[in-house]
């Protein structure tokens, strides 16, 4: 009966298992020991030790086969943030969420953690070692986020002991690491296309990128101390690497690293903003006659710009988490990653 239960302890199921973060932390579980299923709607990657669960989020029929005799659920389905689906966003983030929820506790899970976003709280606006009681944003960065928001709650306010069900979320800020689909190849086009020349602001502005296997180390920490009277239960927790960046350095070197040139020329903020205020207005005017997506947009100038950085004392008090992985560190097996993307010298 005990191995039983010890071994129903080790089984999990990673929802989104097949995306970038997804994939880094059914490897990691794997390594621990555990019992790794896998529910997403393509299947990436082949796996002997993995059972996969084709289907859709939303559907709570197809979630439960996946989480039959499972103790933990790790929730890091998305759909892309750069992608502009509104309706994508509120019904992966927001009804599957609730899908998930509602499957879970059908199924017995005890455990649910949530990979949540540290940009629930940024408006636009300097943060700087921003701590988890700030409030959720009232004025996202973007309509992505704000379907984060919602997922969050939902999330956070299942959390019930009495019926056994515990629930956490994990905001991380900045993943980055080998096999990210967005980032780093994004930063390289950008490059290429002769866009990375300016510095937007004094390039002082620090900012959080966490390094892929910290980001998992956060979630299997959450998921292992989360239980009853736990300080976990019904709580969001940053996890960051702890070593805020300037924001054009950490592209610097990223870029540098692939033997691209780092931006060189500045540009005020203020002027970076109104810009892209002005571009977004005229886009919005001429919406009846032609649609252009704007890329550069006021809210990423914000993101460029701005301070926003989180501090990690919550995740270190209750949990003992530390990164695992420093920056530097992470920056050079990133870089590494990607030969395809590293431009050839002269």
């Amino acid at each position: 009966m005990a191995t039983r239960l010890r071994s129903a302890g080790k089984k999990c199921t990673v929802i989104g298992g097949s995306g970038f973060l997804g994939q880094h932390m059914v490897e990691k579980l794997l390594e621990k020991g555990y019992e790794v299923n896998v529910f997403d709607i393509q299947k990436r990657f082949d796996n002997d030790r993995v059972k996969f669960f084709l289907g859709d989020l939303c559907d709570k029929e197809a979630l439960l086969p996946a989480l039959q005799g499972v103790s933990v659920a790790f929730h890091c389905a998305s759909p892309a943030p750069s992608s502009d689906n509104k309706d994508l966003f509120y019904k992966v983030n927001f009804m599957g969420t609730k899908a998930v929820i509602e499957a879970c506790k059908e199924a017995g899970v005890q455990k649910l953690v949530l990979t949540s976003s540290a940009s629930v709280v940024f408006e636009g606006t300097d943060i700087k070692n921003g701590s988890e009681d700030l409030p959720y944003a009232k004025k996202p960065i973007d309509y992505y986020t704000e379907t984060k928001i919602l997922q969050e709650k939902e999330v956070l306010s299942a959390n019930d002991p009495a019926k056994n069900f515990f629930t956490t979320a994990i905001r991380p800020h900045g993943i980055f690491g080998p096999r990210d689909p967005q980032l780093v190849p994004i930063l390289i086009q950008a490059a290429k296309s002769g866009k990375m020349k300016f510095i937007i602001g004094d390039g002082k502005n620090l900012v959080d990128f966490t390094y892929v296997e910290n980001v998992v180390h956060g979630h299997i920490l959450a998921a292992e101390n989360l239980q009853k009277g736990s300080p976990l239960c019904g709580k969001a927790f940053h996890i960051t690497n702890d070593e805020p960046v300037p924001f054009w350095t950490f592209m610097s070197r990223i870029l540098t690293g692939l033997n691209y040139d780092p931006p060189k020329y500045h540009i005020p903020y203020w002027l970076a903003y109104y810009l892209a205020l002005f571009l977004s207005l005229l886009l919005w005017l001429l919406k009846p006659l032609v649609t252009i997506k704007a890329t550069f947009t006021p809210m990423r100038v914000a993101l460029a710009g701005t301070f926003h950085y989180y501090s990690c004392e919550r995740a270190k008090r209750d949990m003992g988490y530390k990164p695992v992985v420093s920056l530097d560190e992470a920056i050079e097996r990133t870089v590494q990653s990607y030969p395809q993307l590293r431009r050839a010298k002269a």
